[in-house]
């Protein structure tokens, strides 16, 4: 920690919120993790990450995409179940592992492009495209897109989902460690058809607009870490049919209702700023 940062940081509190920088901005530019003990600060969509972890670039089952936005970092718990996950992958006929999205920024926080969650350093995109090979190079990561599963608007599956999607899905789901997982709502109907046996995986898989590229493993929070905040759990039963309900509304959209024209127009979202954010994430910033 230098004394300027310090002052920057001071200074930073003590604007109006309507005047203080965007906190995507100041957690955008940090390029490695904080010298601190790692730990998930906040919420998954309004916090920080302490001592973040880098995946490696390349491993044995998996390859980090879109390496020049820098967003490979995560708890070491989330590292750990990525190569968990991608060795099972691997097992997969097909398949040689998985490509690895978005996990989380160096120090975590809001993300330049907007995105919202990914704060703590506990959510992972991964790709729907079975890798075939695991030497892509820099410049193939940037240019090389995933494959949309969807169809109708994501009501339902198409014909580039496999068997192997499903399954990927259910050994991340069936980690203790996994909360829910995000993905279009045709998928999880598609599993619910699929599923003869145990149900109980399904619980956590959860229909939600777009992930169709890619589904999104949230983890729980880790044990003892105190300013961590989980997200509510899923309802209970295996949420077969509220799938169903998200694409019974695709199909047939409800009628909008009517805007009164009296009521105020919706003030725009405003941008987070630090001091949105817990107030270890000034710290976070801090660290060296």
């Amino acid at each position: 920690m230098t004394r300027l940062v310090a002052l920057v940081l001071s200074l930073l509190f003590a604007l109006p919120l309507s005047a203080a920088p965007e906190a995507k901005q100041l957690f955008g530019s940090a390029k490695k993790g904080s010298a601190q003990r790692a730990a998930p600060l906040g919420s998954y969509a309004k916090g920080c990450a302490a001592g973040s972890v880098q995946l490696p670039e390349t491993g044995p089952t998996w390859q980090a995409m879109r390496l020049s936005r820098n967003r490979n970092w995560g708890h070491p718990e989330t590292i750990d179940f990525i190569q968990t996950l991608s060795a099972k992958a691997a097992r997969l006929p097909g398949w040689k592992g998985l490509y690895i999205g978005d996990i989380s920024q160096p120090r975590g926080g809001p993300m330049l492009s907007g995105h919202r969650s990914h704060q703590i350093g506990l959510d992972i995109d991964i790709w729907m495209l079975p890798p075939d090979r695991l030497n892509l190079s820099r410049r193939e990561r940037e240019n090389i897109s995933s494959i949309s599963l969807r169809r109708a608007k994501g009501a339902y599956i198409n014909d580039k989902f496999t068997r192997q999607h499903m399954e990927v899905m259910k050994a991340a789901a069936k980690d203790r460690r996994t909360a829910r997982i995000f993905v279009f709502p045709g998928a999880k109907v598609a599993m619910c058809n699929a599923e003869k046996g145990n149900r109980a995986w399904l619980r956590k898989i959860r229909p939600w607009y777009g992930h169709h590229y890619h589904f999104h493993v949230r983890l729980a929070c880790p044990r003892g870490a105190r300013g961590c905040v989980d997200q509510a759990p899923p309802p209970a039963g295996d949420g077969c049919a509220d799938a169903q309900k998200w694409v019974n509304d695709i199909l047939n959209p409800p009628k909008p209702k009517p805007r009164d024209p009296n009521a105020p127009k919706p003030k725009p979202r405003r941008e987070l700023v630090l001091a949105d954010l817990p107030q270890q994430c000034s710290n976070v910033l801090q660290s060296r």
